[in-house]
């Protein structure tokens, strides 16, 4: 027997970067009396994770939840970065509607298409918020038009056409049903999700069926299972049958239930079909199981994920400052590390290889291995990365390599200079046209390996006025060669400590990327040479002391400022015989070969063969 729910309703935030999710997802929060009068809430209180809060992204998805009216609002707050996909993909199994944001100016972006796709084909019903409304540059009208194209184009049924449309503005906290409307409060927005997001349907009575999507961590209790209760009930201290990935059955016991209020898990004693729940009690539960009766275990269908497509190896720290800076620095911490997060992180793949000391790590793009690279450093992590790679198939007999779909806006004095960087990196031009603003917006088809290394190259072309965003598109044929970095690196001859002297002589031979006092290692690469080929100097050597004096000589020398390395750039930066070592304390780029001599050896060898 069918039942309906009438009183709740699980909604999911879907959009791309920046596009203003968690502000609104705070918003609802404050008008819907979750917080006490005098509460003081910091700004984006959703990204909680520090590196979220630095970098002004969502990258995990968060549940809460609101009530309006006597109705339980769930919400899910998802990433908006094509890296976290994986992310995305798995929590709309929770919900039964989205609501779509799209910013007032950029209209919808590579983000937007994808998880909206996502959501059409899981037949989820759309509401379209144009937000940003009170931008001075907004062009609200002319995106409700690109957003229907968009839906067209992505197949949606009449039904999934027919969307309800508000406009917004997350910063202000409202929301209108029309621009003429007064802008008050977010009821209107309330009001829809209400009356037009599926009230969740199915069986109270039959026997318990819970899809797990998504898994979290606490000192105390242990694993954290969350997800969305599909039939039936759960209760505190049931005992339940676990249907596993690999078809196998286990018993455990729910040692406690919570259900989300607010950004709080509260303990409750029962939750019933609809409900977005979390469990504690069952030991290594992963995303994708189901919890079910224990006399009738039918596991629920998971959704399918989208493969990695770079790859790169991840390995112990072998370098001569090696441990020194970090906590964890064995091959058995960096394994335990790793597995740990390919159990939680559905689109990251780990795999051994045949040294102990390196794991092969795949994952969805760069930001998504960098933001791993990030969190294991801050955690106490010691090691180095090798160049990411990117994945290639066989499909029909053909070598096929994964595309990215990419979208360039930029003035049009620049537009020259990208579309011939572009071309040298094998990209297919799709589309072209001119924004309200003197802006020419660029959509390109181009290798997934054509955009290792292009962003920073992109910002100095477009001297930091154009905005580059991509998102995975498919796999195609092999492309051919894409030529790589144009400059050679800058390498130490000696371990010391690099002094202003020898930095002044090497700053001549192209940019650096380290200050005096800067502890370096023989093969450590201290800058980018402004030619092609490696050169090795001594940025150790002291002046040679005499006592003479010429007129002038003592005069300070002048070193540029260096160019300090982030993590994304400097694994854009490195050749296939370099390495990034990371700590928690640095960043060093070194070849793989660190001893001079050794290096020639090799590359003599390579070009004799």
């Amino acid at each position: 027997m069918e039942n309906i729910r009438s009183d709740v309703r699980n909604v999911a935030i879907i959009a791309h970067v920046d596009h203003g999710k968690t502000t609104l997802v705070d918003q609802m929060l404050k008008q819907s009396g979750i917080f006490r009068e005098n509460e003081q809430v910091q700004e984006r209180v959703l990204d909680s994770n520090e590196l979220e809060r630095e970098r002004g992204i969502t990258i995990l998805s968060k549940n809460t939840a609101v009530d309006y009216k006597g109705i339980k609002i769930n919400i899910v707050d998802t990433p908006g970065h094509a890296d976290f996909g994986g992310e995305v993909e798995r929590v709309l199994k929770m919900v039964d509607g989205v609501l779509l944001l799209v910013d007032a100016f950029d209209g919808p972006m590579p983000q937007t298409r994808f998880v909206l796709k996502k959501a059409l084909q899981m037949s989820l019903k759309p509401i379209v918020i144009v937000n940003k409304i009170d931008r001075p540059d907004a062009r609200p009208m002319e995106v409700v038009d690109e957003v229907l194209d968009l839906f067209i184009e992505l197949g949606a049924d009449d039904d999934q056409l027919e969307f309800p449309l508000l406009y917004a503005s997350s910063r202000e906290g409202y929301a209108v049903y029309d621009l003429q409307d007064d802008r008050i409060n977010l009821q209107p927005l309330f009001e829809t999700i209400v009356n037009k997001v599926p009230a969740p349907k199915g069986d109270m009575e039959a026997p318990l069926q819970l899809l797990v999507s998504s898994v979290d961590y606490d000192d105390y209790v242990g694993r954290i299972a969350i997800g969305r209760i599909e039939r039936g009930k759960i209760r505190s201290g049931q005992q339940v049958a676990v249907c596993r990935k690999d078809g196998s059955v286990l018993q455990a016991k729910v040692s406690r239930l919570y259900e989300f209020k607010g950004l709080k898990r509260i303990e409750c004693l029962e939750a019933m079909l609809g409900d977005i729940v979390a469990v504690s009690g069952i030991t290594d539960i992963t995303i994708g199981e189901t919890i079910c009766d224990i006399e009738n275990p039918e596991p629920l269908p998971f959704v399918d994920i989208d493969e990695p497509t770079i790859t790169m190896t991840f390995s112990v720290n072998d370098s001569p400052f090696a441990g020194m800076e970090g906590t964890y620095v064995t091959s058995r911490h960096l394994r335990e590390r790793l597995f740990k997060e390919a159990e939680t992180n559905l689109s990251m793949r780990v795999e051994e290889t045949d040294s102990p000391d390196a794991f092969k790590v795949s994952g969805r793009g760069e930001l998504h291995l960098s933001i791993l690279i990030e969190t294991m450093r801050r955690e106490g992590y010691e090691f180095q990365v090798s160049k990411p790679r990117v994945i290639l198939k066989e499909i029909d007999g053909k070598i096929c390599e994964p595309i990215e779909y990419l979208i360039i806006d930029v003035p049009e004095e620049y537009m020259g200079v990208v579309m011939e960087k572009l071309g040298a990196r094998r990209a297919e031009m799709v589309n072209m046209y001119t924004l309200n603003d003197g802006h020419i917006r660029l959509e390109f088809k181009i290798p997934a390996r054509g955009l290792i290394g292009y962003r920073s190259e992109f910002l100095t072309d477009t001297k930091g006025n154009g905005i580059i965003n991509h998102i995975f598109y498919g796999y195609d044929v092999y492309k051919g060669e894409i030529e790589s970095r144009q400059r050679g690196s800058l390498v130490a001859w000696e371990t010391g400590e690099a002094v202003t002297y020898g930095l002044y002589n090497a700053q001549e031979r192209g940019t650096l990327f380290i200050k005096p006092g800067t502890m370096v290692y023989e093969g450590m690469i201290v800058g980018e040479n402004s030619r092609s080929e490696d050169i090795v100097v001594n940025v150790c050597k002291k002046k040679h002391v005499t006592n003479m004096r010429a007129a002038g000589s003592d005069e300070a020398l002048r070193l540029s400022p260096p160019k300090i390395m982030s993590i994304e750039e400097a694994l854009e930066f490195i050749a296939d015989d370099e390495l990034v070592e990371i700590t928690p304390k640095s960043i060093r780029l070194r070849k793989r070969i660190l001893d001079t001599e050794q290096r020639a050896k090799s590359r003599s060898k390579k070009a004799s063969n």
